[in-house]
């Protein structure tokens, strides 16, 4: 069976400080998909906090699809 499914882009300016997930667009064609905490912002630039602290810029005109998902969970301790 061939599921189809369209994009959603569901964030905004108000998400700042929530972990998202953002599909989008190559310039050389196809997606590729980031998720980290929504820094900032600002003037059409989304700067987002990766897992591992760096910071990814994406253009919002770029983004195929957005939406919030939920917080990384706390690392759990090893067994002894």
């Amino acid at each position: 069976m061939h599921l189809s499914g369209r994009f959603v882009h569901r964030i905004g300016p108000e998400d700042v400080g929530k972990r998202v997930t953002v599909r989008i667009r190559l310039p050389e064609g196809g997606f590729t998909d980031i998720v980290g905490v929504v820094e900032s912002w600002e003037q059409g630039t989304l700067t987002l906090r990766r897992r591992d602290d760096s910071l990814a810029e994406v253009a919002e005109d770029s983004i195929a699809a957005s939406r919030v998902v939920p917080q990384t969970p706390p690392k759990r301790r090893g067994r002894p």
